[in-house]
């Protein structure tokens, strides 16, 4: 029987925050909490199968990485200017191995709270780096652009990190000690995704096309369709509701056009965002971590725009 997983938050023993990538089946008794051991209660992120946990940890890896070059990437630009170095951090093949840093810092913090061993951590931060390193050569032989050296190195990470993870989906989880902070903004992950894709916006806010919107019902009716959630008459009654009233926002902002279009489409993403926390609540059609990211983007966006108005000359 596999070993209950134990992690050392402190002093009390804390469950994973989700499946880790092993296909060793869970403990027969985990579907019922034992009061002396906290860890063994069931969870909603309890492991259903070997392909879809490893689809999982794909997944998370590559939001790992986009975090990490997000919350980086602004930081080596400021050091660069600060110290002179902006010219050589320009250059295609410094710019390419600073972008796989960013990408394996991120991955790295993600995969150690998740308890995965440092080998690995090592095997998935070899899979940024590589395909990057094969291509350098070519570049600097003149055969290749900078334009192909990142679609290329991005092309052969892809296998590269599948090989990764499925070699080491056996690997055991290790004990991990992680504050209870730490533990806290884990748990909080999408909204600090969402917060790190809208900074750029609060230091250059603008006002976005009135189709935008578009994209605002249209994600909830894919992935309802994906989760199949929309099975239910009601339910698919809302979203067909909801995607007429943005259809409907959306071609009054474009006939208005000005200024009056602005305030339509700030307000138009900011309602939205009510329309996530209300789906956060009842979890109907998207799962609670998108409508969580969704309402904090949204709302961050409907600030920026607005920020963008006030600050215009009408």
């Amino acid at each position: 029987m596999e070993k209950t997983r134990m992690y050392a938050d402190n002093i009390a023993a804390v469950p994973p925050p989700g499946p880790l990538p092993t296909d060793q089946p869970a403990p027969s008794g985990a579907a019922f909490p034992n009061p002396a051991r906290p860890d063994t209660g069931p969870s909603d992120a309890a492991p259903t199968g070997g392909t879809r946990r490893l689809l999982r940890h794909l997944g998370e890896m590559a939001l790992a990485m986009v975090a990490g070059m997000l919350l980086l990437g602004g930081l080596w630009d400021a050091a660069g200017a600060a110290l002179g170095l902006a010219g050589p951090l320009s250059r295609p093949d410094v710019a390419a191995l600073v972008m796989a840093t960013n990408m394996t810092i991120g991955m790295t913090v993600w995969m150690r709270y998740r308890a995965h061993h440092w080998r690995g951590v090592g095997a998935m931060a070899a899979a940024m780096y590589v395909p990057f390193l094969l291509l350098l050569v070519p570049l600097w032989a003149g055969l290749l652009d900078a334009d192909a050296l990142l679609l290329g190195g991005h092309l052969l990470m892809v296998p590269a990190m599948v090989l990764v993870a499925v070699r080491h989906r056996h690997d055991p989880p290790v004990a991990v000690r992680r504050h209870p902070a730490v533990v806290a903004l884990a748990h909080r992950w999408p909204t600090g995704l969402a917060v790190l894709m809208t900074v750029e916006l609060w230091v250059d806010p603008r006002v976005f096309s009135p189709w935008t919107m578009l994209v605002l019902p249209g994600g909830y009716l894919v992935i309802g369709m994906a989760r199949r959630t929309l099975r239910r008459r009601r339910v698919l009654a809302t979203q067909l509701g909801g995607l007429a009233v943005w259809v409907a926002l959306t071609l009054v902002a474009v006939t208005v056009g000005g200024r009056a279009a602005a305030w339509l489409v700030a307000l138009g993403w900011l309602a939205h965002a009510g329309w996530d926390l209300m789906d956060h609540r009842t979890a109907k059609v998207v799962p609670r971590g998108y409508a969580e990211w969704c309402a904090v983007f949204d709302a961050a966006l409907a600030g920026t725009m607005i920020l963008a108005i006030l600050t215009t000359d009408a």
